[in-house]
């Protein structure tokens, strides 16, 4: 029978290996990685199961291309190990879940102020689904989130500002990312291609869209294929909170008047 120390020993080194599996997909979802990760599993799998039939040229053959894979993983894959790293060392474990609040209330800031000068805005907030296909069709930037860094974005008459800006945790990973058009035909007519994209975006994905009106400075939430229109910074803090605050993912009941 196992000791007493054997049974802990046991626990321990599960839960490690459970926590370094769990940081790994963390990282790698919604990345190229994830599709490695499946392959590196079922090569895996299939090297154990030459070895029971006693296969040994193909066993042979799988141990070198498992020596040479590590290599070309790294190299491959170096930029995600980067952003990965980059993220434990500047926030901690703790970095892998971010801080909410922090994040609205920078987000609110920057949106209230760009509305108050009629600057179009398109703002994609990432919750469990991973936006970085849409970032892929913009300009990576990987940033820490800040008020100014967003504003500056949208400033009229540069390359970035008629794009879409998408965050993810606290940093800002791409802006000028193109979004797909609501292919929802009961839209009002009335609606801009902004707005038609912060909702498409909210049909495809769980992300949540803020949009801000060239025309008007007015400020609409999209999420969930549903759009909220006029709102103010205290209603607009309080959407942001109820569907971005982690224990409040569930939805969110929208109260006024919806463009669909």
């Amino acid at each position: 029978m196992l000791s007493h120390l054997s049974l802990v020993k046991m626990f321990v080194e599960i839960g490690i290996l459970w926590f370094s599996f769990y940081v790994i997909l963390i990282f790698a979802r919604g990345t190229r990685g994830v599709h490695v990760l499946k392959g590196i599993i079922l090569m895996v799998l299939f090297f154990i199961i030459t070895q029971k039939l006693g296969l040994d040229t193909i066993s042979w053959i799988f141990t070198k291309i498992f020596a040479i894979s590590v290599v070309a993983f790294l190299i491959i894959f170096q930029p995600e190990l980067r952003r990965g790293l980059a993220s434990i060392g500047q926030q901690g474990w703790s970095g892998i879940f971010f801080r909410e609040s922090e994040v609205i209330n920078k987000v609110v800031k920057a949106v209230i102020s760009l509305s108050r000068r009629k600057i179009g805005t398109l703002v994609a907030i990432e919750r469990d689904g991973i936006l970085s296909h849409y970032v892929e069709s913009g300009i990576d930037i990987d940033s820490k989130l800040s008020t100014e860094l967003l504003m500056t974005i949208f400033m009229p008459n540069t390359p970035l500002h008629d794009g879409g800006l998408i965050i993810s945790g606290d940093r800002i990973v791409g802006a000028g990312c193109l979004f797909p058009l609501t292919q929802n035909p009961n839209v009002s007519r009335t609606l801009g291609t902004r707005h038609r994209a912060g909702l498409g975006l909210s049909e495809e994905t769980d992300a949540v869209v803020i949009i801000v009106s060239e025309e008007t400075g007015g400020i609409s939430v999209a999420a969930d294929g549903r759009l909220m229109h006029d709102l103010d910074k205290k209603t607009l803090e309080r959407i942001l909170n109820d569907l971005c605050r982690p224990e409040k993912k569930k939805g969110f009941v929208f109260a006024r008047r919806e463009a669909v």
